[in-house]
């Protein structure tokens, strides 16, 4: 079975969101504590399961999502993927405006969702 790398600019840019999703992931399933620290977030004192979310939830899911995307090169995994960033961009622009979490880290970090969303969404609706 040979690794397949599109060769076509809207599949590439899709397959790149995936392989970025990958990489985001990574620091929070091996290192929860500095990832966590990085973004401002400490775990209360005797309260070790943060880690254990940090790394399931923000690690190993998005982790597999983005290698399943890699993997299969298929058109509706990567719907998924965008789907999954669109809601999760959805969510912090939610903080954002109700929560009073307007910081600068949660609006780059908002834009950065958004892109990757844009990414495979706009590569499955034919836009790329």
């Amino acid at each position: 079975m040979d690794f397949y790398i599109p060769h076509d600019t809207g599949e590439f840019i899709a397959f790149c969101a995936a392989l970025i999703t990958m990489v985001l992931s990574l620091p929070f399933l091996f290192a929860p504590g500095f990832s966590l620290k990085l973004l401002g977030l400490m775990p209360r004192e005797g309260r070790r399961g943060t880690y254990a979310e940090a790394r399931s939830t923000l690690g190993g899911f998005p982790l597999g999502l983005g290698l399943a995307a890699v993997l299969l090169a298929q058109p509706m995994v990567y719907l998924a993927l965008g789907a999954a960033y669109a809601l999760a961009a959805f969510g912090r622009l939610l903080a954002i405006l109700s929560d009073d979490a307007g910081t600068l880290a949660n609006w780059l970090l908002f834009i950065l969702q958004l892109g990757l969303a844009l990414a495979p969404l706009a590569y499955v609706f034919g836009f790329l």
